[in-house]
């Protein structure tokens, strides 16, 4: 390990919770140069929704790259692109009746975040973005502007301006009224909110605890942008690609978003990309005023369209991970059930989940520490690290997942019963 303490950054974060060197992966195992072979619930923290090095996938990868297929090509035509275009376009766009142009950025989730946040205050002359407590939008200084959590708003070195944050759907209480607040500040000319150019939203906020909008919530978070002509940006970048359990992580609530931003498991294989859908009265741009090197991905581009032709072409993949989410929640239920002493909260949609504890906010990064040590990768998320957050491939099967949760569980009786840590966190006479 000396190699990576010696030359990389102290800024690395997930090795220090896996200390471990990976070598190779399949499905939703892990195995490391020792031979010691990990579940993996974290799954490129929402990167590897189809699981690691998919066979139908890599056998299209490694076709195209025997036939010399173009990798890098700009933004230029290519048969990859085309394809691409057209399969997403029969089996996610059509089928749901959604008329969107497409725009490829940059190739991770934070260069479609800034595109879309100048795509909106072009095209609206507006400058100020609505954002939400808790939410995770990147960390370039445009997206990081709109990210809640001090940790990564303090390393940004400068003043973070242009946005106005407003409170999540449940961060008042579950009897607060939190879009009347919103359209109260929109409303009253006095306020302090100049009038935005847009309002980004995730429809779960997963690093930010796994905070789960309500389909209501959603609806009138539409409603008000509309009324107002506010551009509606959903960050689908974590919880979309079927996470959430349909394609579109807002399908079931109806809406119909101006701008959606994609990533992470947009590009099917682990392969970075990354991309705007825009309703086409936004698409404003003049040729080359937003650009990048990395727009033309192809390898990205084989290997999204055949996920899609994969597992989209018709309902039944929903059904599967709306399954498996059944199964996670009734888990983690009984595990939130079993402990009592530490109020464990259980929140989540589709197949990302978290469980809570915020009297304890230091329970979950113990119980991910004893969860590896049971050769199982689980991160924790939220303002304090406070939840432990479940990200398994989509495709995981179920004999597997099961696996899975039965180390989250012995792993919660581990951390339960050392009595040094329930010593430390005053939780010794709770557990009695």
């Amino acid at each position: 390990m000396s190699i990576f303490d010696t030359l990389e950054s102290d800024v690395r974060s997930y090795c220090r919770s896996f200390p471990t060197v990976f070598t190779k992966a399949n499905g939703a195992v892990i195995e490391d140069e020792q031979g010691n072979r990990y579940i993996d619930f974290l799954a490129g923290a929402g990167s590897l929704n189809y699981g690691h090095n998919h066979p139908a996938i890599k056998a299209k990868l490694i076709e195209y790259l025997q036939q010399d297929g173009l990798v890098h090509s700009l933004d230029m035509h290519s048969d990859a692109k085309r394809r691409f275009l057209e399969v997403f376009d029969r089996h996610i766009l059509w089928p749901r009746e959604s008329e969107y142009k497409v725009q490829f950025t940059g190739p991770t989730g934070t260069n479609a975040v800034e595109a879309a946040f100048k795509l909106a205050r072009n095209a609206t002359g507006r400058t100020n973005i609505v954002a939400f407590t808790n939410g995770f939008h990147g960390v370039t200084l445009g997206s990081v502007a709109a990210t809640g959590n001090d940790h990564f708003r303090n390393a940004a070195g400068v003043p973070l301006h242009n946005v106005t944050f407003m409170p999540y759907d449940g961060y008042l209480g579950e009897e607060a009224d939190t879009l009347g607040y919103l359209r109260k500040f929109i409303e009253d000319s006095s306020s302090g909110l100049d009038l935005p150019a847009a309002v980004i939203v995730e429809t779960v906020q997963g690093e930010g605890g796994v905070n789960v909008a309500s389909w209501d919530w959603l609806r009138g978070l539409e409603e008000i942008c509309n009324e107002f002509e506010i551009i509606l940006i959903v960050d689908d970048i974590q919880i979309g690609c079927g996470r959430a359990s349909t394609f579109f992580s807002f399908e079931e609530a109806g809406i119909s978003p101006d701008v959606i931003t994609l990533s992470k498991s947009l590009g099917a294989y682990g392969l970075p990309m990354s991309l705007l859908l825009m309703k086409p009265h936004l698409d404003q741009w003049k040729p080359g005023e937003h650009n990048g090197t990395f727009r033309g991905h192809n390898l990205a581009f084989i290997a999204a369209a055949e996920a899609i032709e994969l597992f989209w072409k018709d309902t039944d993949f929903t059904r599967q991970i709306k399954r498996k989410g059944r199964l996670i929640k009734e888990r983690l239920d009984a595990i939130a059930a079993r402990f009592p002493e530490v109020g464990l909260a259980v929140r989540g949609r589709g197949m990302v989940w978290g469980i809570a504890c915020k009297s304890c906010p230091e329970l979950a990064g113990e119980v991910s520490r004893a969860a590896f040590e049971r050769n199982l990768i689980i991160e924790t998320s939220g303002t304090d690290s406070h939840v432990l957050k479940l990200l398994p491939p989509l495709v995981i099967e179920t004999e597997l997942l099961e696996q899975g949760l039965d180390v989250v569980e012995q792993s919660f009786e581990a951390v339960l019963s050392d009595r040094a840590f329930l010593e430390e966190h005053d939780l010794l006479e709770a557990n009695r």
